[in-house]
């Protein structure tokens, strides 16, 4: 029997995360015949299949799923020793990769990462913004922002923010169809929302909180679309102030009407350890406090 390797578990993680043997050896900077060779000394090893080939990728079979919590408790473990080895006088080095919502990773953190680069020179930053929940224990993410606190696993969440949302519409767009003055109005005019079965957080259902009876007749999976469409006269959208505020063509609708949600940053506990881990959430949360005023600038409301 072939002499167990940790280097194929960390192989057979890859691929169970990627879904594909190309996406996965691409991430591992290894040509994905080498990468192949290692699944199946780890099969080889174990004395089971651990994946079924497929067209459309590898799937585990009931081995590979079992293996999978095991080859996990061992990655974390190698973290936490890698992060013993963190010397702070020498500053941080590596990567980290932040996972956070279109929306609040586009508008408000990217333009925060210069300083973050200016502080920490040899750090590599990855940002990740899409709409999606990140998991931190498949190392999807080091650290992530969400809509939503959770509920289970092994994180530490602390809150970031709240910000508000409003009613939103083109200028061009209320000149065609007139303005809205009161909120039974809202049910005749198209509106721009979620993709219902591609909404990621419960918090997305914004329409649902303004009238149960709206309908969006162009949905969109993200949010920064979403304002596009707006913007270039499809309907009116529920969007965050913090978007909103800095695009001249539209205009807040019925000030009244104020929708409100939180950030939540969250880290994973095996990565309590980790300096460059707990120096960039600290340095997230110090610019959500400097910077905090931009979520909650209003936009003119339409006349």
């Amino acid at each position: 029997m072939r002499k167990f390797d940790w280097n194929d578990l960390q192989a057979f993680l890859a691929v169970v995360r990627a879904g594909r043997l190309t996406v996965a050896a691409r991430q591992l900077g290894i040509d994905h015949s080498t990468l192949s060779r290692r699944i199946a000394g780890l099969e080889a090893s174990l004395g089971a299949l651990l994946f079924d080939r497929r067209s459309a990728g590898y799937a585990l079979t009931s081995e590979g799923e079992r293996l999978v919590a095991d080859a996990e408790a061992m990655e974390s473990l190698a973290v936490r020793i890698r992060a013993r080895q963190d010397d702070p006088a020498q500053g941080l080095t590596g990567s980290i990769r932040i996972g956070t919502p279109e929306a609040w990773g586009t508008y408000f953190l990217a333009p925060q990462l210069h300083l973050l680069a200016q502080q920490h020179p040899e750090l590599e930053v990855e940002l990740i913004a899409n709409p999606r929940m990140f998991s931190l224990s498949k190392r999807e993410a080091d650290i992530a922002v969400s809509m939503t606190r959770p509920e289970q696993g092994r994180l530490y969440a602390r809150r970031l923010n709240d910000y508000e949302l409003g009613i939103y519409a083109a200028k061009d767009y209320l000149q065609q169809h007139g303005h809205i003055d009161n909120k039974a109005q809202l049910e005749e005019h198209a509106w721009v929302g979620y993709v219902e079965d591609l909404m990621w957080s419960r918090e997305l259902d914004y329409l649902s909180d303004i009238s149960a009876s709206l309908r969006p007749r162009i949905r969109i999976s993200n949010i920064i679309s979403q304002m596009a469409a707006v913007v270039g006269g499809a309907g009116l959208g529920v969007l965050p102030c913090f978007m909103a505020r800095g695009e001249e063509r539209l205009a807040r609708l019925l000030p009244e009407i104020r929708l409100y949600r939180s950030y939540w940053l969250i880290t994973h506990a095996d990565a309590r350890d980790i300096l460059r881990v707990n120096v960039v959430a600290d340095f997230i949360v110090e610019r959500v406090r400097v910077e905090g005023e931009k979520f909650w600038i209003d936009h003119p409301v339409a006349a």
